[in-house]
């Protein structure tokens, strides 16, 4: 594959649809490097069908509607709200888990919230209805990612990280989107990957690669006070000839390039 696809520095970026996914950490039962949540999504997804990405998706209008709600303003802030509104609801739909509210709810609770997440699509009645607030500082911004290809859908998605610490978790598919859920360290989900076991698109690796640094949710923290979370844009360069897709060297990545040809981006 050629660049042809990308835009040159000097060009706009193309619009692109808001998007939120959390990276969820639990603490390995063997006292090993912290556990991340994945779901592989169906192949008939027109977006990274059949990759294992973390729990997301596209922030809808009924989440900026519950941001306003709780007095967000226009602008960043309205965003930033949405975005970690559409991370939570996003999460309990695919996933069953429910997080970054003020409250801990019980297995069969998280149960009965899905059911009617599913059913109305929009989080603020299951939060009236369960009687649920929401503690929007519990998500730790991690990176946001917003690609600038041509024929690609393109998504501005916002990363946040959560703990669950330890505690036996119950989850549900949502099988219209995706067909497995499982949990494995960063290092492990990158072995699946080499081994052929997953796919991941570039923007899962690069992050993954970043996890895998991590043994425990505070060295996390203590990573993000030193590299904020800040806008990636992969670009093209040249490189011996050939061409690859890299992202800025001093965003906290290891691993900033890859050959374009084995960078996987839908």
């Amino acid at each position: 594959m050629d660049n042809s696809d990308e835009y040159a520095e000097h060009e706009e970026a193309p619009p692109a649809t808001p998007a939120a996914t959390m990276v969820i950490f639990r603490n390995a039962a063997d006292g090993g490097a912290p556990q991340i949540l994945m779901v592989e999504r169906s192949a008939a997804m027109s977006f990274a069908g059949g990759a294992a990405v973390f729990p997301g998706g596209r922030v809808d209008d009924a989440d900026r509607d519950l941001a306003v709600s709780l007095g967000s303003a226009a602008g960043e802030q309205l965003d930033e709200t949405a975005a970690r509104i559409g991370a939570i609801r996003e999460t309990l739909e695919e996933t069953g888990l429910v997080v970054g509210l003020d409250q801990r709810p019980t297995l069969a609770e998280a149960r009965v919230a899905r059911d009617r997440l599913l059913a109305c699509k929009e989080l603020a009645p299951v939060l009236a209805e369960m009687g649920w607030t929401l503690a929007l500082d519990s998500l730790v911004p991690f990176s946001r990612w917003r690609p600038k290809h041509r024929h690609l859908r393109i998504f501005d998605t916002r990363f946040y990280l959560v703990d669950l610490g330890t505690g036996a978790v119950d989850l549900l598919v949502d099988k219209t989107e995706n067909t497995h859920l499982f949990w494995a360290s960063a290092a492990q989900a990158l072995a699946l990957a080499d081994t052929g076991k997953i796919k991941i698109i570039f923007p899962t690796r690069r992050n993954l690669e970043r996890l895998a640094q991590f043994s425990s949710f505070d060295e996390a923290l203590a990573h993000v006070g030193q590299f904020p979370s800040r806008m990636i844009t992969p670009f093209v360069q040249m490189r011996g000839g050939e061409s690859w897709l890299a992202i800025p060297d001093d965003a906290g990545y290891p691993v900033t390039a890859e050959k374009l040809e084995s960078a996987a981006r839908s």
